[in-house]
This record gives C-alpha cells, structure tokens and sequence, in this order.
C-alpha cells in the first residue's frame, strides 16, 4: 500500500513476489524437518484385532485393555505393547529404534508398538494400553516438545514482542518527522518502508525454533527421542557425562566366563553338578549356567533333594553325595577343605564341593555392550569426562571401567548415593549428563543436567529422561550430544548473521543507499539462507 502511494510499483510487485518465494521455501523446509518426526502419528493405531476363543473382533485401538490378546498378521504393525504367546516372526523395529535389520522374535518376547510384522502370524498378549504404548509416548513428546522451548528459543520470542513494536514506531517516525521538516514525503515514506522491510523478525523467529527442530527430526532418524527443544540446549553445556553400568554399558545378560576345574574333576563333571543344583533357580546367575550347560551339550541329573540357602547358594544330594554351589559363605558354612582358585577373569564366582571338598569354580559376569568401547573413545573426543556408578562389586566394576577405558569409577552404591556422587560430579566438572535404565535410576536422571534413558529400561527412568535412547546401544550417548551442540550452534549462527545483516542494511537504509531490493533481501533473503542453514542440524 505505501508503495504504491508513492507510485512504486515494481518495488511493490516485487516485494510482494519474493515474500511469496521466501515463504515456500520456509514451508518446504519446516515440512521437511517436520517430517522426520510425525512419521509417529501413522504409527498411532485406530482399530486393533481382538481375538476372542477362535473369533477375531475389530475393535478401537484404545478400548483394548491389558490382557487382551490380539492377532497381528504379516505385514501388520504392532498395535500395542505386549507379549508374544503364540507364532514367531521378525519385526522390523526401524520405525522405533532406526535399526534396519529384522530382528525375530518368538514366544515369551516383548514386542513395542510401532514395529511391523514382516512374515510369520503372532498371538500377543496386551502389556499396556495405547495411552501408555511406545507410539504414544513418541507422540506426547513431539507435542511437549514446542512447550518445552528452549531458553535461546524463549529470549528471541521476548525479543520480538519488544523489538517489533518499536522498530514499527521508529519506520512512523522516519517516515514523519523528516518529511515534515523538508517537505519531501515521497522520499522519506520510501525509506521508512525499506526501514520496516529490512527490521522484519521473521529469520530469527523462524530459524531458531527450526534449528531445533531440526536436531529433534536428526535423533529420531537414528532412534534418539529428545524431550523438546530444552534437551537438546542443555547438551551443549554437557562437561561429564556419567553412565549406570548394568542395562547401560553391559547388556544386563549373564553368561558364564570361564570353568574352573579342581582336583580329578573335568569341565563337564563342573558344570553338569551346577546345573543340578540351579536346574529350579530363577537367579539370572542360575539360568546363565543352565545356559551354559545347554550350549555345550552338557547333561545333569535332577536331584534327590535340594535345599537353597538365600544369599548363599544350594545344597543337592545326587547319588548319595553331597553336592554345593554358591559363594565362600556356604563353603565356610559346611566347612569345605581345598584351595580356592586363582581367576584372571572379573565377575560372580560360583564354587562347587562335593563330599567337603572344593572341585571347581564358575565364573559368570555380565557382558559388554558390542559398542561400550568405540562409544567411550568417541565421548572422550569430545572432551567429556567419563565417570561409571553402580552397586556392582568393586572388582567387577574396576574391571569394566578399565576395559572400556572409562576414566572414575564408583561401586557398591545405593539410588541415594548415586545421587550424590553425581552432584559431587557437578560441583568438580559443570554440567552432568546421566545414563541409566533402572528404577533406582529415576532420581538420579531427574536429577542430571540432562538425563538419558535406555528405551529398554524401566518405564519411570524413561519418564524422568530428558533423552530416550531407543535402540539402547552406548554409541547414542555421544550421537546425541553431538546432534545437541550442533543445532545450537547453528541457532546461534542464524541469530549472528540475521542481526549482522540486518543492522548494516538498517544503517545504510536510514542513511539513503539501501533500497528496497536491498530490503527484501535482509529480510526474506536472511530468512532463507537461515532456514537452510538449520536444516544441516538434520544431516548427522
């Protein structure tokens, strides 16, 4: 309108012309890191197959209640969380996790809303309902995360409610008060226009949240959910980063390293005589060994009796003879003569004796995650300070530190004490981020400068994260502090260059030598550049 009161009508035309190319490619940018993330929503299920005796009834997705079998055919996703009680299939869990390669699944196995069926027909049993599935709390947290603004996010909004109305008075000013002074209105309407053009806010009012956004879509890509924009700004400031050990760094299985035989006893007659005295046990360090047994073919006798001595092992009778498995307490207690054995490997030590006396050693710890070692290096390449709690011994927990290179490490601690040492982190390093998985990890991640969760953790330790790793491998710590210091470091390039700009534009504008070509460019032109410039916080 002021244009053409001044009879400008091609800068008018083309005012109006490069608005409209600016907006589409801010649309096709927005849509595109958009995108990435509610690919979520088409994961969300409407109907799910209830299978009632032999029938198959369709029913709304969150009428289905816990306990609930469903029917899932090929090709179909998996609607809720559950367990498999029927069939075997692979799942290809990408859409959740970002990992390409079909993982089968059987009976006993939980499967997570979102995945698909790619082959075999499965029966499950419903864990949760939809309000508490995966898919949900994928979306919930793509919804929380425009509430959850970042402070860098929030200051350019403040910024903008007191700069827009000034720069507007000050484009009124310029346009009446020198025109009343000289007479030359056309003039001075000309420059005020150009003035108001060149100080629009749109590049930093944009580009900022979409920098943000962009690492949002960037994680999600790889199976890295980031709880808003506020997770992904406390990154940057990350100095230490502290990891639980079990379901964290080791995979959280048992397994058995190593067999030790004494006296005239063999490998076999050891781990045979274990699995006797484990063959009823729920202790993961029991199945480890029946695992053990299984794998090298070994055979066992069920015993005549068993007793299990809580905190201590278990005394068997096979074949008239006596027979314990579990730690030195029991040996002591049934006074167990011979010599314990040496051991190079770290972990639980299972002791067997038969007749009073001691004939061999079991060996069995948890195992390392296949990436614990190159996540670690990466974390250190980035200067971060790596520290291990858990309430594991202080042999086994030396040990893994040492072989992943980790740099302090604290044992035998309880939820409270972790609590401590971390904020003892804090005071000694800055800003902490914390990875775990457990329940008793839920006070330490709430309170970590940035908390991590496992995604095949515990519910409440994802609950009280501020970044769920859903894939759950080590590498994703480093990933995600990576995508975290990246988008802010774009942000605050956007924020430099379009207040660069625009300044020197302002000042030529104000002085006569900025027209309104000029104009347009410091303001849909910046935003532009700025809105593609954060769009590389989606390239990894």
């Amino acid at each position: 309108v002021g244009a053409f009161a001044i009879r400008e009508y091609t800068e008018a035309v083309g005012v109006m012309l490069f608005y409209r190319i600016g907006e589409f490619f801010e649309h096709k940018a927005v849509d595109k890191s958009r995108g990435q993330i509610m690919d979520a929503v088409d994961m969300r299920p409407e109907v799910v197959n209830l299978l009632i005796g032999e029938e198959v009834q369709i029913i709304p997705a969150e009428a289905a209640q816990v306990g609930d079998i469903l029917l899932i055919r090929p090709g179909d996703r998996i609607p809720l969380d559950g367990v498999i009680i029927e069939g075997g299939s692979r799942l290809d869990t990408s859409p959740i996790t970002g990992e390409p390669v079909p993982v089968p699944v059987g009976f006993g196995d939980e499967v997570t809303s979102g995945c698909v069926n790619t082959s075999g027909q499965l029966t499950v049993r419903v864990a949760k309902p939809l309000g508490e599935s995966m898919v949900t709390r994928i979306l919930d947290s793509v919804e929380n995360a425009a509430a959850s603004k970042p402070k860098m996010d929030r200051f350019i909004t403040r910024f903008s409610r007191v700069y827009t109305p000034f720069v507007v008075l000050l484009a009124l000013a310029t346009a009446i008060i020198p025109s009343l002074v000289t007479g030359n209105w056309t003039h001075w309407i000309y420059t005020a226009l150009t003035f108001l053009v060149i100080s629009c806010p749109c590049a930093l009012v944009l580009s900022v949240p979409l920098a943000f956004f962009s690492g949002i879509g960037a994680g999600s890509k790889i199976g890295i959910l980031f709880k808003g924009g506020a997770a992904l700004e406390t990154l940057k400031d990350i100095t230490s980063v502290v990891m639980d050990k079990t379901g964290t760094i080791t995979k959280g299985n048992f397994k058995v390293q190593d067999v030790i035989p004494l006296e005239n006893a063999t490998r076999h007659e050891i781990l045979s005589l274990a699995a006797s005295c484990e063959e009823s046990s729920t202790h993961p360090i029991g199945k480890s060994i029946m695992e053990a047994a299984k794998d090298e073919n070994v055979t066992y006798k069920t015993p005549e009796n068993a007793k299990e001595i809580a905190g201590h092992g278990s005394v068997i009778t096979i074949d008239n003879s006596e027979i314990l498995a579990g730690n030195k307490k029991l040996m002591a207690q049934y006074h167990v003569t011979g010599d314990y054995p040496e051991t190079t490997s770290y972990g639980t030590e299972v002791f067997l004796a038969k007749d009073g006396v001691l004939i061999g050693a079991i060996v069995i710890a948890d195992t390392l995650k296949d990436d614990a070692k190159s996540a670690i290096a990466s974390l250190k390449a980035q200067n971060l300070h790596t520290v291990m709690l858990t309430g594991d011994s202080e042999t086994t927990a030396n040990a893994i530190a040492k072989e992943t290179g980790i740099d302090e490490v604290y044992s035998r601690l309880l939820p409270d004490e972790k609590l401590a040492k971390l904020q003892e982190q804090r005071s000694k390093h800055g800003a902490v981020m914390f990875v775990g998985d457990g329940i008793n990890d839920a006070p330490v991640l709430a309170g970590a400068d940035c908390g991590a969760a496992m995604g095949s953790g515990a519910d409440a330790a994802i609950e009280a994260a501020d970044v769920v790793f859903m894939t759950s491998n080590v590498e994703a710590i480093p990933q995600a502090i990576s995508i975290g210091k990246k988008a802010c470091k774009i942000a605050w390039q956007n924020v430099v260059f379009a207040l660069a700009i625009k300044a020197l534009v302002m000042i030529l504008g104000l002085l006569g030598f900025a027209n309104m070509w000029m104009a347009v460019f410091a303001d849909s032109g910046v935003a532009m550049l700025c809105v593609i410039n954060s769009i590389r916080a989606m390239k990894l």
